[in-house]
């Protein structure tokens, strides 16, 4: 069954097409689905730029080029779409089988306003 935000993205569709930019590691194709004022937020940002929240898509191209590059092989595979008003949370595996969750908030044009990103701790 499909499920429509508020906005007229297509939740599951999203998900697959979100899969497949990473996996193509396309920049462009990736950057694709946010707003250019997108508010992003990651511990793992933290760590590889200095910041854990980054400001607009230059930001985010700059920490995801930095990203890529440190991980040839990365890849995901999505888990679970989970559904939510004008906003949805996809949780992943990685390459390295790490589980992963992206909370996406869209705005009017159905883009991606903000998103944050929340992994399991190493243990």
């Amino acid at each position: 069954m499909r499920s429509w935000c508020a906005n007229n993205v297509d939740y599951d569709a999203f998900a697959i097409e979100w899969e497949a930019a990473w996996n193509a590691h396309d920049l462009n194709r990736i950057l694709a689905h946010y707003a250019e004022d997108v508010v992003f937020r990651s511990l793992k940002a933290m760590r590889l730029v200095g910041h854990g929240t980054l400001h607009g898509k230059p930001a985010l191209r700059a920490y995801w080029a930095k990203a890529l590059a440190a991980q040839p092989d990365l890849s995901f595979v999505v888990v679970d779409v989970f559904h939510g008003h004008g906003m949805m949370v996809l949780t992943y595996r990685n390459h390295r089988d790490v589980l992963a969750a992206e909370t996406l908030r869209f705005g009017a044009e159905g883009l991606i306003v903000s998103a944050s990103a929340c992994h399991v701790p190493p243990r």
